[in-house]
């Protein structure tokens, strides 16, 4: 063999090839969150964890069980099934302020969404849901968080990160994902989704993290228990708030910034001259 000629060997069977060519623009993953990010725009979802102690999750599943009650007691259990809402809980930050403010607050979980989110982005939900044991929930069908919407976008317009409260399972209903639908306007044919339908597994304390327009569906809890998360989902500030937080939460000892993501201070103007004025001094 001719000196400083590389020996004539081949890549070892099903090791992953990483060498390129013809590359002129590529991703870099140089964090943990940056790969996640990656995996969002890619594939349209991914698993988060920030790091919840054994304890703070424990008291996180407390705090949704109070919320839960709370909210039934004050609205009524009939009402609540009248309009099928008594497997989820509207804005449980409303009842109790400071652990699910923390939820919807996360500085890991925000870096995530600020890699996301080009620009501002604000908090347009947070849901409480359960997945009862074997029963029909009505999330438990395929659909987009933003609903009714058939067209993509060349960056995330609205961001979903379900805190799980519990064990995400196959036996209780985890969350279901078709992989890069976000990127197709249409809602693919049957034989497609019984093709490439994923189902997820997360811990509890963990974020299942989605662009919203990926389809997802929960799965059917054969378990004994309930499963349940708090959805929490990212906008940028055209979109408005699925309930408005100003004036409906305690927003004591919140930083500016965290104002600005709960949308306290984002309402629209209510005449020329007020918009005017919100311009004075840019």
């Amino acid at each position: 063999m001719p000196k400083n000629e590389a020996p004539d060997t081949c890549q070892p069977a099903n090791e992953i090839p990483l060498k390129s060519y013809g590359i002129i623009d590529r991703d870099m993953s140089i964090e943990d969150l940056d790969l996640t990010a990656e995996e969002i725009r890619r594939l349209g979802f991914s698993v988060l964890d920030v790091g919840f102690t054994a304890e703070q999750i424990e008291s996180a599943r407390s705090d949704f069980s109070n919320a839960h009650a709370s909210y039934v007691k004050h609205h009524g259990l009939e009402k609540l099934r009248d309009c099928d809402e008594h497997n989820t809980i509207r804005m449980p930050m409303a009842g109790n302020p400071l652990p699910f403010r923390n939820l919807a607050l996360n500085s890991k979980l925000l870096s995530l969404v600020e890699r996301l989110i080009k620009g501002q982005f604000i908090l347009n939900q947070q849901n409480g849901i359960i997945n009862p044991a074997n029963k029909e929930y009505n999330q438990g069908k395929w659909h987009r968080d933003v609903p009714y919407q058939h067209f993509v976008t060349s960056t995330p317009l609205a961001i979903n990160a379900l805190y799980c409260v519990d064990d995400f399972t196959l036996e209780n209903g985890s969350t279901w994902v078709l992989p890069a639908s976000h990127k197709e306007a249409n809602y693919p044919s049957e034989r497609y989704i019984k093709a490439h339908a994923q189902q997820l597994h997360a811990k509890a304390g963990q974020y299942v993290v989605l662009d919203c327009m990926l389809f997802h569906s929960g799965g059917s809890n054969h378990s004994t228990g309930v499963r349940r998360a708090v959805n929490h989902v990212y906008t940028i500030p055209f979109f408005k708030q699925q309930i408005r937080l100003a004036g409906n939460i305690d927003d004591s000892g919140l930083s500016d910034e965290h104002s600005r993501i709960l949308g306290l201070n984002g309402f629209e103007p209510q005449s020329i001259d007020a918009y005017l004025e919100s311009r004075s001094g840019k």
